[in-house]
């Protein structure tokens, strides 16, 4: 059990360096409410007694906001959230801080906009901490290739790694995968895929007050900036992108995408609020994907798989319940149906955690960066054709020199930021067919 850690070699502790003590301590770097529900979901873990004792953040009021939060949940477990004054930690470096206040086999959870993974992911090796991380993990070339190098310094000291891709640990669609890697479809020749409904979280942003630190608000509003989450697209999209490919047991190797913008009026971030994108895997299969961000349309969030044998659904309204299913017919008519998942389905949030949380119990191989990186690449592969207007392969996004945050282990309040605007407020803006090799106009 918890001891298993201890005797075997290069294994980081799960509970430090105190004699019988089992208990996993916890830090959040990224006080949002992602981070918020990721912490919410590590308390909730029955495989192992979890406690949270430090937070991280840029701004006090989001992280007093995920105290407050944390604390409603557990007012019957108090000593679950102890997060003293002391151990509330404010600024660019106060990632340090807070990890800083684990002991090595603790786990750091990563929550801040995907632009600081590495940074942060480095530290936490540094410290030899198990990390929880969400998505997407990059958003360009440079630091997907970063992160792939960080990965294999964490599989040498042994550290467990989990990725927010938490539909892969749906116990609803680990049986989809397997049937139809047993053959009940047939073979998969085309998949579908839609994420439609109207702005949510910071996709479409007004000028920034007066006033406000640029650096600041940008963070803030991290959705509305390629930069700090590869955009809506990337952050939205990927977990359509992740399980269809999943299914197919394959990554796609090249992408060609239409998208414009509609109804700007003052909104100055750098999205597209339409995509379309048609992903090519290796043995001619397709993938299509369809995302829509525009108050007043059809919402629609779901995923399908069409084989020579039948078909499947692999998401048919959000991301929990799958109401997975298997059919004779390319309709998905009812009296088809040969297979369906029973209800209630288990949490996928929850479920990330406790496959986590074992990894580090039992000491098992558990390192979902690599994976995680791949599907960030890929959905970064359909934006970047969407973008520029180009077919885009793989290996070109792999290799692309575009860094969209080079300079991000520099940021202060001050600025500047990433990107910046014009003398009209306004940000740089992805030109298809102008701009071809990058998605938008670098600065200098």
């Amino acid at each position: 059990m918890l001891g298993t850690l201890l005797s075997s070699p290069g294994a980081s502790s799960v509970h430090g360096e105190e004699p019988g003590d089992s208990e996993v301590r916890l830090a959040l770097v990224g006080c949002g409410g992602r981070g918020t529900g990721a912490a919410n979901d590590a308390l909730l873990v029955e495989n192992a007694k979890t406690k949270i004792v430090a937070m991280a953040d840029v701004r006090t009021s989001r992280m007093q906001s995920s105290i407050g939060a944390l604390s409603n949940q557990f007012t019957n477990q108090p000593d679950k959230v102890d997060v003293p004054e002391e151990r509330q930690f404010i600024g660019f470096d106060s990632y340090k801080n807070a990890m800083d206040a684990l002991r090595p086999g603790d786990i750091v959870i990563l929550t801040t906009p995907l632009a600081f993974r590495p940074l942060h992911f480095a530290y936490a090796i540094e410290r030899g901490l198990h990390v929880f991380m969400e998505k997407p993990l990059t958003a360009d070339g440079p630091k997907s290739l970063e992160m792939l190098e960080l990965a294999k310094k964490a599989d040498e000291k042994n550290l467990k790694c989990g990725v927010g891709l938490m539909v892969r640990h749906c116990r609803a669609r680990q049986e989809l995968h397997q049937r139809i890697q047993d053959g009940e479809i047939g073979d998969i020749l085309t998949m579908r895929a839609y994420r439609m409904h109207g702005p949510v979280a910071s996709a479409h942003s007004l000028p920034k007050p007066e006033g406000e630190s640029e650096v600041l608000w940008q963070i803030e509003r991290f959705h509305s900036f390629l930069w700090a989450s590869g955009g809506l697209f990337s952050d939205f999209y990927i977990h359509q992108i992740d399980e269809t490919s999943w299914m197919k047991n394959a990554w796609p190797v090249k992408a060609q995408a239409t998208g414009g913008r509609h109804y700007r009026g003052d909104y100055i971030d750098q999205n597209f609020d339409h995509y379309s994108v048609e992903y090519t895997y290796e043995d001619g299969a397709k993938l299509f994907f369809g995302g829509r961000t525009i108050v007043g349309c059809r919402n629609d969030m779901s995923s399908f798989a069409h084989g020579t044998k039948g078909s499947a659904i692999i998401s048919k309204s959000g991301h929990t319940p799958g109401n997975v299913a298997i059919f004779d017919d390319q309709l998905f008519k009812r009296r088809t149906e040969r297979w369906k998942f029973p209800q209630p389905e288990p949490n996928p949030y929850r479920m990330e955690w406790v496959d986590l949380v074992d990894a580090i119990i039992n000491d098992l191989p558990y390192n979902e960066v690599y994976r995680g990186v791949e599907a960030s690449l890929v959905t970064s592969m359909g934006r970047m054709a969407a973008h520029t207007g180009q077919e885009i392969t793989l290996e070109q996004m792999r290799n692309c020199p575009h860094e969209f945050a080079p300079d991000v282990a520099s940021l202060t309040v001050d600025g500047p930021a990433p990107v910046m605007p014009d003398a009209d407020g306004k940000y740089p803006i992805p030109q298809p067919g102008v701009l071809r090799d990058t998605e938008y106009a670098i600065p200098g």
